[in-house]
């Protein structure tokens, strides 16, 4: 199988990203339930099954185009609905509720290092190749693939689960003005990820604010996967 094949590379990024990003949202939606507010259950969004949760853009179109480009890659599904008014704490509540999808991805990030460590382990001393060769990638890529997404999605800004943290954390008065900032949500991500950059290449944010970290967890969860190896 050649490892170079658009088809092989895109499907090596978009499998993983498809499934960490269905664990992120289903997982804001059972700690929502858990804290009183069962409106994702309600709106049969407490499902493993991906076209619930697809987003044509960030699901789709934007993943597609950065694997085939070789670029870092990322995106993002429909956001599971969450009403802070039926939780029992809504200022709380929100903040555990936006921190359980970055922590989803870390607890598979930490799974696929396991898997990725045993399936070293059982394949030493050959070169991988075909169906296993694939697999093989496809662990390490769902390993980097959660990393970026945590970390990727505690940016402090809405809608970005980082913006919630930081909502729910900030004096009521602030908060309610920080607030407002959700109704600009998509443009302000369209400016600051894609367009920022294209003017200001300097100006990456996810370079620079989410690389750093991101390869910095990575690099510790190759470790553990070195270690089982």
């Amino acid at each position: 199988m050649n490892h170079d094949n658009i088809v092989y590379r895109t499907a090596g990024w978009i499998i993983p990203l498809v499934i960490a990003i269905v664990f992120h949202e289903v997982a804001h939606g059972w700690v929502a339930k858990w804290l009183g507010d069962p409106t994702a259950s309600e709106r049969r969004r407490l499902t493993f099954n991906p076209i619930r949760h697809v987003d044509p853009v960030g699901t789709i179109i934007l993943p597609l185009g950065l694997a085939i480009a070789g670029a870092p890659v990322f995106g993002w599904a429909k956001p599971v609905p969450i009403n802070a008014e039926r939780l029992r704490n809504p200022r709380w509540g929100m903040v555990l509720v936006a921190l359980a999808g970055p922590g989803m991805n870390l607890a598979l990030a930490t799974i696929s290092a396991v898997a990725l460590g045993l399936a070293g382990a059982a394949v030493a001393g050959s070169a991988p190749s075909g169906v296993t060769a694939f697999l093989l990638a496809n662990l390490l890529n769902f390993l980097l693939v959660n990393v970026f997404l945590a970390l990727f999605n505690l940016l402090p800004l809405p809608p970005f689960d980082g913006g919630h943290v930081v909502e729910g954390i900030l004096p009521r008065r602030l908060a309610y003005q920080y607030a407002k900032l959700g109704r600009f949500g998509f443009l302000l991500m369209i400016g600051l990820l894609v367009l920022l950059p294209m003017a200001l290449p300097q100006a990456n944010i996810v370079q620079r604010l989410v690389g750093p970290p991101a390869e910095a967890v990575i690099q510790l969860f190759l470790k553990l996967a070195g270690a089982i190896a």
